[in-house]
């Protein structure tokens, strides 16, 4: 029994110091130099992607085996002729000679190797600053109504109603209103869904409400850019800034003060302003959004990088804006830009919702009935009722005339 006992001490002894020679003597795997592994990636490398660092894979790029298609001869056997690491290094980095039966635009593309910035961007920085943005506007709007309240008509009112906006701009309105919330809708379910749908309706519910939003974010979009035809052709003439503008900016528009009625005509300067970015930033997430929709047909940022890079802003400012470009990459692009200009859009269209219902008292008739309180007119927009009161009464003078 003694002698049992000595012979596993004896083997624990001989074991652990075998053990700690070993560890002695095998460095850790990140302090292994590259050229002793043959080219293999390190754990330093793979800590340095997860990490979200750029790692240097020249040593991978530029050792993607033989290329030729002689040479990949039975590569999709267990054991073709290249080596699986070189026809998957080969394959990924672009330098494999491949031969496919569909020639589209992205067929050449097999392994799509820059996705990675964008889903770290997407998923980080886009998102968090987004929801900063979003979160700051609602803010914003929840302490003016604390301080200011809502704005109510201080005369008398008339029991008079002038018309404001006929039939086809109402309808102008809402269609580019009303889709572009359902567009804000789905496309928040897109990028916030994941969080909060999983856990409420399964992995399968989410596929399916993701599945619906994208089939409505892709339809919806042509309403959005009917409407915006629409609004842009029924009110550009409106929205010329002109010297009204100056005082109206001058007095703060009246909002946060009461009393104070700044001269206007069919638009002030803030509504000047907003329909501005509504044409500037709708006629941008149009494009970006049709570029997405036909990535092969409507690339966008190659061009446009080749034109920045050619004013040298974008190198003095330190970027390296790239000329070339697969469509998947054309489309990480256009995701990214349709997603910021997004979040300020729905900013911007959060104030206007605001000023336009609860927020000013007699607002929302002017585009649910199309006509407005006198009293409310002669307020917010003097000159444009003086504009139609002279309309009305040269109208009259010649109907009596004749």
């Amino acid at each position: 029994m003694i002698t049992f006992r000595l012979l596993i001490l004896l083997l624990a002894i001989v074991f652990g110091v075998t053990s700690a020679v070993a560890q002695s003597v095998v460095p850790p795997a990140d302090a292994i130099p590259r050229a002793e592994t043959g080219g293999a990636t390190t754990l330093e490398d793979i800590m340095a992607r997860q990490r979200g660092e750029k790692v240097d894979d020249d040593y991978r790029s530029s050792n993607t085996g033989a290329s030729n298609t002689e040479a990949l001869i039975g590569q999709l056997g267990t054991r073709g002729v290249a080596s699986d690491s070189d026809l998957y290094r080969s394959l990924r980095y672009g330098s494999a000679d491949i031969t496919v039966s569909s020639r589209g635009p992205a067929a050449d593309v097999i392994i799509q190797d820059g996705g990675m910035w964008w889903l770290t961007f997407r998923t980080g920085p886009l998102r968090t600053y987004g929801t900063y943005i979003l979160g700051g506007m609602l803010g914003l709007l929840i302490l003016f109504f604390i301080l200011r309240g809502k704005i109510r008509i201080e005369g008398e009112r008339t029991g008079r109603r002038i018309l404001r906006f006929n039939g086809f701009e109402r309808f102008g309105h809402w269609l580019f209103g009303g889709s572009f919330l359902i567009l804000g809708a789905t496309g928040l379910i897109t990028l916030y869904g994941r969080d909060f749908l999983i856990p409420l309706f399964g992995h399968d519910g989410f596929a399916m409400i993701a599945q619906g939003c994208k089939w409505l974010h892709n339809n919806i979009a042509w309403a959005f850019m009917l409407g915006l035809l629409i609004i842009t052709v029924n009110w550009i003439a409106h929205n010329i800034p002109n010297k009204l503008d100056l005082k109206w900016l001058a007095a703060g528009g009246g909002l946060f003060t009461k009393g104070s009625h700044p001269p206007a005509r069919k638009f002030n300067a803030g509504q000047k302003l907003i329909f501005w970015a509504c044409v500037i930033l709708g006629v941008s997430i149009s494009l970006s959004g049709l570029s997405l929709l036909f990535p092969f047909e409507m690339p966008m940022f190659a061009k446009t990088f080749v034109l920045a890079n050619a004013t040298g802003l974008p190198e003095f400012i330190g970027l390296n804006l790239p000329e070339q470009m697969s469509p998947h990459e054309e489309m990480q692009y256009a995701q990214v830009w349709h997603v910021m200009v997004a979040y300020g859009f729905l900013a911007i269209i959060f104030a206007h919702i605001y000023l336009g219902s609860v927020g000013m008292e007699g607002a929302f008739d002017a585009m649910s009935t199309g006509k407005v309180e006198e009293q409310w007119a002669r307020e917010h927009h003097p000159n444009w009722l003086e504009e139609v009161k002279d309309a009305e009464t040269q109208s009259g003078a010649t109907s009596r005339a004749e």
